[in-house]
C-alpha cells in the first residue's frame, strides 16, 4: 500500500515541485508514493535542474527526507544515476558524510 504525505511531505514536494501547487497527485490521479523519485523522473529537465531543487531544502528537510529512506518510507534506488549522488551528496554536506554511509550501507551501495 502507498504511503500517504502528511503535511511535512506535502511541504517538502511543493518546495523541491512548486509548479504542482502542492497537488501530489500524477496526470492519472494517483498519488505520488515518494517524494523524490516524482522530481527526479517528471519535473526536474536534467541533472542540473534536480540539484537545484534539492538544494532548497533545509538541513532538516534532507534529514526528514534521508530517515524516510533508512525507513524504506522513500525510494532512492529508482533516481537517475546523478541524482542519486546529488542527493547523497547534499546529504553528506547538510547531515554528515555518516548519514551518507549510513544510507549507502542500508540500501546495499558502494560508496
Amino acid at each position: 500500500m502507498a504511503r500517504i504525505f502528511n503535511e511535512r511531505d506535502i511541504e517538502i514536494f511543493t518546495k523541491l515541485a512548486p509548479e504542482t501547487g502542492g497537488n501530489v497527485q500524477s496526470g492519472a490521479g494517483h498519488a505520488f508514493p515518494f517524494i523524490l523519485r516524482p522530481v527526479s523522473h517528471r519535473f526536474a529537465e536534467d541533472a542540473d535542474d534536480f540539484r537545484e531543487r534539492i538544494n532548497r531544502l533545509s538541513t532538516e528537510d534532507v534529514l526528514y527526507l534521508a530517515d524516510l529512506i533508512l525507513e524504506n518510507k522513500e525510494e532512492l534506488r529508482s533516481l537517475d544515476e546523478e541524482d542519486i549522488e546529488s542527493f547523497l551528496e547534499l546529504v553528506s554536506q547538510k547531515v554528515s558524510p555518516e548519514k551518507k554511509k549510513e544510507i549507502l550501507n542500508h540500501l546495499g551501495m558502494v560508496g
